[in-house]
């Protein structure tokens, strides 16, 4: 089995991507890349690494997001491996359009479990596709920015780029 990757330099850092069969299995920080490229080879096992300069156009789609076409990463196929409760959360955060933000409050309703907030905000820091699923536009009920895995920094950065951002608070 192989595992395509693929590097691309955003104006919020390097990004550093993987993909299989097609679909968006992984995408990470530069900084964060080692730990992620570890857990791959657990994922999928015998994984073989190869570096390709655009694999599955995710490259090039993401260059069309940070070029304004906030549109342009809609259409990644993803292969996000989690638990049926992280499977929900990341398919309602697919949902969530570019200039809107939720809370984790709304997450856990929408996928039928509101006393799940926690839990919510646990599987949103487990996205393994961060950006392509959005989750940077989840806030605190209270309007506050909360933890994001790229730092908060780039959180209001992308939030920023969307138009999504209001007054928001670092919590």
């Amino acid at each position: 089995m192989t595992l395509e990757l693929g590097q691309f330099a955003s104006p919020i850092g390097g990004i550093v991507v993987a993909v299989h069969d097609g679909r968006l299995c992984a995408l990470r920080f530069a900084e964060h890349w080692p730990d992620r490229r570890a857990l791959l080879g657990k994922q999928f096992d015998e994984a073989e690494f190869r570096e390709v300069s655009d694999p599955a156009g995710v490259i090039a789609c993401l260059a069309k997001y940070f070029a304004g076409d906030l549109d342009a990463l809609t259409g990644i196929a993803v292969e996000t491996r989690g638990t049926p409760f992280q499977q929900r959360v990341w398919e309602e955060l697919r949902k969530i359009p570019p200039r809107q933000t939720v809370s984790y409050a709304h997450i856990a309703n929408a996928i039928g479990a509101p006393t799940a907030v926690r839990a919510v905000g646990a599987a949103n820091g487990a996205n393994p596709v961060g950006i392509v699923v959005p989750c940077h536009r989840v806030i605190g009920s209270n309007g506050q920015l909360t933890g994001y895995g790229g730092g908060i920094e780039r959180k209001r950065w992308l939030l920023a780029h969307e138009s999504a951002q209001r007054e928001l608070r670092v919590a």
